[in-house]
């Protein structure tokens, strides 16, 4: 019971001094998270186009046996994964930026540039975007 009770006082003890580190690791660990969605909502937004096109490619080889449905099925399946990666950069910037307002002052290095993953995250929502419009417009 005393071996518990000390283990425990010493998780409590642990857990709070993670939460006041004052380190720049926490920083770049949030950093690298963003980086990681961002990579995952580019992957989504390509296989998107991958199987948007992949509609037109099966039309193009054997245009006899491409059913109208299965073309629009590729067509709007493709444009739900370019919207998904999309969605997934804007909402990981939201989340990193709800980071960010919680770390202090000394947890950020002098001049460095955190918010810069959030902007590429959020260009890469509005071409996200736009890719979705072009694909919608082209096929109209």
């Amino acid at each position: 019971r005393s071996l518990l009770r000390h283990v425990g006082s010493l998780m409590l003890s642990l857990g709070k001094s993670m939460s006041n580190l004052q380190d720049p690791r926490v920083l770049f660990a949030a950093e690298r998270t963003l980086l990681a969605w961002n990579r995952t909502s580019l992957a989504l937004i390509a296989f998107g186009f991958l199987v948007e096109r992949a509609g037109l490619l099966l039309n193009a080889i054997a245009p006899n046996q491409m059913h109208l449905a299965s073309m629009m099925l590729t067509f709007w399946l493709g444009l739900a994964f370019i919207a998904l990666g999309a969605v997934s950069a804007v909402y990981s910037s939201r989340q990193y930026a709800a980071v960010l307002k919680t770390l202090s002052p000394a947890e950020f290095p002098e001049g460095y540039a955190a918010r810069w993953g959030m902007l590429v995250n959020v260009v890469v929502a509005i071409l996200g975007v736009g890719l979705i419009v072009v694909l919608y417009i082209g096929r109209s």
